[in-house]
């Protein structure tokens, strides 16, 4: 029997339920794909984690830690709120692409500026027309949200983000070749379950991630606002704040002074960071702004190596931020 059918078959006899709250399930960080059988691939989405709700015609956006960003995504929420359903929640990725069809975070936000070219990437049905999902194998969740995005209106901005089976470290090269952020394994058969797990991996072409802001540099010679972001991740959730270097690169003049302003408004007379206290020309800042980063390594004293600035990330919250390491599979 095909998924399809087998999706209808267990529609048309289950029982409704009605208690629907949604905790997205994370993925784990590691360093290679899995090479065992019974994994899916997704390419991963450079954007920001969106649940999709539909309800009475009409539909909310909510991020990863549960803000409401229905309006900041409102194009989205219009096609969603079209999709052919009575309710739903979906779980996927709010993102902009650039010409070549590959997702750019920095292009996400010059997109939310104006509201054009949003594109909703889902890859999970949660709920559907009364109905709690999460308990379904992996593949008849996918296979009902393909057929529900299938049966929506032609141009819409909600799009089924697809996957293969199988061959997942010659999946992983070829998003690395076209320059991908990296690539998502899931494993087959599995429910969904809110948190982080092994049944969901992550394994990223690029070193990125975020990391808190905790002050910043002045600026010299032509340089306005600041000269550099002074970094720190906590050793633990809500923990101490350990710097971790600083990054001067990546910003448009636009970025530099909106930073300027908003760092300004959170000035502090003493360090957030606990192993970096004193410096000349430095700037303490409250440490409640989160920047996404790109760099090649990790130094042995925990220091960032060639970093690159990318954008806000305006949907984590600082005290959660700590160092991604990943982990090692047997």
């Amino acid at each position: 029997m095909s998924l399809s059918a087998t999706w209808h078959l267990w529609c048309n006899s289950s029982e409704p339920v009605t208690d629907a709250r949604f905790e997205v399930q994370l993925a784990t960080l590691v360093s290679e794909p899995p090479r065992d059988a019974g994994w899916l691939f997704e390419i991963k989405l450079d954007g920001y984690r969106v649940v999709a709700e539909i309800a009475g015609g009409r539909a909310r956006l909510f991020t990863r830690s549960g803000n409401d960003w229905t309006a900041a995504f409102a194009p989205i929420a219009a096609a969603v709120a079209a999709l052919p359903v009575r309710d739903a929640a979906l779980d996927g990725e709010a993102v902009a692409l650039l010409p070549d069809g590959r997702s750019s975070f920095q292009a996400l936000h010059s997109a939310m500026s104006g509201g054009a070219g949003l594109v909703y990437y889902a890859f999970d049905l949660l709920w559907l027309d009364g109905r709690d999902l999460r308990d379904q194998p992996l593949e008849l969740r996918k296979a009902a949200l393909a057929d529900l995005i299938a049966r929506a209106s032609t141009g819409s901005a909600v799009r089924f983000s697809d996957h293969v089976s199988g061959s997942g470290a010659a999946f992983f090269a070829q998003a690395c070749q076209l320059g991908m952020e990296g690539i998502i394994a899931k494993r087959a058969g599995s429910p969904y379950r809110g948190g982080r797990s092994g049944d969901w991996l992550k394994i990223k072409c690029l070193q990125r991630q975020e990391l808190v802001i905790g002050g910043y540099s002045e600026p010299a010679g032509a340089r306005t606002g600041f000269g550099a972001l002074l970094l720190g991740v906590h050793e633990r959730p809500g923990g101490a704040l350990h710097y971790a270097g600083k990054v001067g690169t990546g910003f448009t003049r636009k970025r530099l002074d909106e930073l300027s302003a908003r760092m300004r408004q959170l000035e502090r007379p003493t360090s957030p960071f606990v192993d970096l206290t004193r410096g000349k020309g430095l700037h303490w800042v409250e440490p409640q702004l989160v920047a996404e980063i790109s760099f090649t390594e990790w130094t042995s004293d925990g220091k960032l190596r060639h970093p690159s600035f990318l954008a806000l990330r305006e949907d984590k919250a600082a005290a959660d931020v700590v160092r991604e390491q990943p982990e090692k599979r047997g």
